[in-house]
């Protein structure tokens, strides 16, 4: 028998002084049974960087042709694709070639493998960021899981400071692309 995703509640609060956008978002996320804490908590932290009134959780995990979040326009084309980990490099062209802009959070031990394996071949994708989380970070960032949490994310200069109760979390994402 198949195991059912876990539902989440998660109230983010996000303060960027970089974008200047101040807002809280009520989220309910589905983790997958195969998702990780740091997996989940990475998703949350993708959010909040790119908050945005339209953005999106999507099936994730559950879904090969869909990124883990994304925002549409209001006339439904794809504004911005969010993947996060190590996707392959046909993954990386095929949602180049359909978003506006796509941004691979990627993350653990073998994320520079990975990106020195592909970077050759995303030079010529305009529309492609590509944003590593150190992995002493995220693995920090899976201690503030919890089925219901209040998550204060406060970006500034690049630094985002993540709080659940008294726990706090320093992310610096380093941008590779």
């Amino acid at each position: 028998m198949a195991q059912k995703s876990t539902i989440y509640k998660v109230e983010l609060s996000v303060s960027d002084m970089d974008r200047h956008y101040y807002e809280t978002h009520k989220l309910t996320i589905a983790k997958h049974p195969s998702e990780t804490d740091e997996r989940l908590m990475v998703r949350v932290l993708a959010f909040a960087l790119n908050a945005h009134e339209h953005l999106e959780m999507t099936k994730g995990l559950s879904s090969d042709d869909e990124p883990d979040i994304w925002q549409k326009s209001l006339s439904g084309e794809l504004e911005l694709w969010v993947a996060l980990g190590l996707p392959s490099e046909k993954i990386v062209r095929q949602s180049s070639g359909k978003s506006k802009q796509v941004i691979v959070y990627s993350y653990g031990s073998t994320s520079q493998m990975w990106w020195d394996k592909i970077k050759n071949s995303t030079t010529r994708f305009d529309n492609l960021k590509v944003v590593n989380l150190a992995e002493a970070e995220t693995l920090e960032l899976e201690n503030l899981a919890n089925r219901s949490m209040k998550v204060q994310v406060n970006i500034q200069e690049g630094d985002v400071m993540l709080s659940v109760d008294d726990y706090i979390v320093y992310v610096t994402p380093n941008v590779w692309k």
